[in-house]
């Protein structure tokens, strides 16, 4: 007696190669930083959603994380103000500031909670300035080797990441806005513009995750950049150190804060390619991942001297 054919058969085959790493990041927590194609692009808003709702149902604790550059420079455009930048950073008056605010929470902010709501009562949104969230003071752009005003654009100075964990422990996912107050409590303005992958970066740090996820317009992080398209799969922070004076201007935030994250007790940090659909899930839950890992350097190993000298000290105490 043969067997019927179903045809949904390689279905339970993708659902069962996952099964490893949905055991592995299970209670686990991923901060990903919204933003390139994905953030203007309809059907990759759309997927981004899923798949991050996807992660929440498989047992992981998304965080989202997000900026908004193209937003904000439509809504100054139509506003009649210049969009200016110095050191590659945005320059933040306080007219700009105004903007900045109504765009990421206002508009940015609540279009992805509401992609998200479409699955469930799940997205709560928030600002870095929320229940002190992201604190920061005023950050100056490097302009010919000489520090240049550039307005409200903060440098983050603390992370209280309680209300974040209040609403990861109630089954919420939460959408951060990257705007912080200012530590300074004679700052009559109030808050700060941050850089979006430094936020994230910092965020993922203090929530202990086990990942970093950074969505950007290319596959990862190149070997030999433009001379070929060899996508580095893999590297330690150290190699990564290496590599940084090199980098293209816009991959050095991004890269930076990869390196800030493994060295500070996140398990890994990936850049992954925005433009491909559901590209978060192959990142996650394949063998075959489309991006760029970086990991903590490895703890040398401890020499048997060590090893007698730390048995030695401790059987005398």
């Amino acid at each position: 007696m043969t067997t019927r054919k179903h045809n949904a058969l390689p279905k339970a085959r993708t659902l069962i190669e996952a099964l490893p790493w949905l055991t592995r990041h299970h209670g686990k927590t991923v901060v990903i930083k919204f933003g390139g194609n994905a953030m203007v692009d309809e059907a990759l808003k759309r997927a981004f959603a899923q798949d991050v709702v996807f992660l929440r149902h498989a047992g992981l604790r998304p965080v989202v994380v997000h900026g908004g550059g193209p937003q904000i420079s439509a809504q100054l455009e139509l506003l009649g103000l210049e969009s200016e930048f110095k050191g590659g950073l945005r320059v933040t008056s306080p007219e700009a500031m105004n903007v900045v605010r109504m765009v990421l929470a206002g508009q940015v902010q609540r279009e992805l909670v509401g992609l998200l709501n479409e699955h469930g009562p799940l997205a709560v949104g928030m600002t870095g300035e929320d229940a002190r969230l992201m604190s920061a003071t005023k950050h100056y752009a490097q302009v010919d080797g000489a520090p240049v005003d550039i307005g409200r654009v903060g440098e983050i100075t603390a992370i209280d990441s309680g209300a974040v964990q209040a609403l990861l422990d109630d089954g919420r996912i939460p959408v951060i806005s990257s705007i912080a107050r200012s530590s300074d409590e004679d700052d009559v303005s109030g808050v700060f513009n941050v850089n979006a992958d430094t936020a994230a970066s910092a965020l993922a740090a203090a929530l202990g995750a086990e990942t970093l996820m950074v969505l950007t317009d290319v596959e990862g992080l190149y070997e030999d950049w433009p001379h070929s398209d060899e996508v580095i799969s893999r590297l330690t922070a150290t190699q990564l150190e290496k590599l940084l004076p090199d980098l293209a201007s816009g991959m050095v935030p991004k890269m930076q804060g990869c390196l800030y994250a493994v060295r500070n007790g996140v398990r890994n940090a990936r850049v992954i390619d925005g433009r491909v659909q559901h590209s978060i899930l192959l990142e996650i839950f394949t063998d075959e991942g489309i991006g760029t890992m970086v990991v903590p350097d490895p703890e040398p190993p401890i020499t048997p001297h060590e090893g007698i000298a730390h048995h030695t000290t401790q059987g005398a105490a």
